[in-house]
């Protein structure tokens, strides 16, 4: 399964730099690296990012996070995927504009 981060570009610019995502200030303070499904993803960009310039979406595959990735109730009950770990840069599948992402995600779900 695919699962996604939306972030803004130049913090993913940092972590390509870096080689790894630490995460945003919001995941540092909550102690994990915030995801979503293809569903989620549009409520996430409204809901947490509404007005925000230069975003990405940044697609990885679940699997490959091993054990750090936990399943997590949130918002209205749903699981949301978690990363207890950074994110090594290598994991991305695909790195691309949030808006041109989100209309990609709405041809999957």
């Amino acid at each position: 399964m695919t699962i996604y981060k939306i972030l803004p570009r130049v913090l993913w610019d940092e972590a390509v730099t870096k080689g790894s995502f630490d995460g945003s200030p919001v995941d540092i303070a909550d102690g994990f690296i915030h995801f979503s499904t293809a569903a989620q993803a549009p409520e996430t960009a409204a809901k947490h990012f509404q007005g925000m310039k230069d975003l990405l979406l940044v697609a990885v595959e679940a699997d490959d996070l091993g054990e750090a990735l936990k399943w997590e109730r949130s918002r209205g009950g749903d699981l949301f995927p978690h990363l207890y770990a950074t994110l090594p840069v290598t994991r991305a599948l695909t790195v691309q504009p949030l808006v041109e992402g989100l209309r990609d995600l709405s041809t999957e779900t």
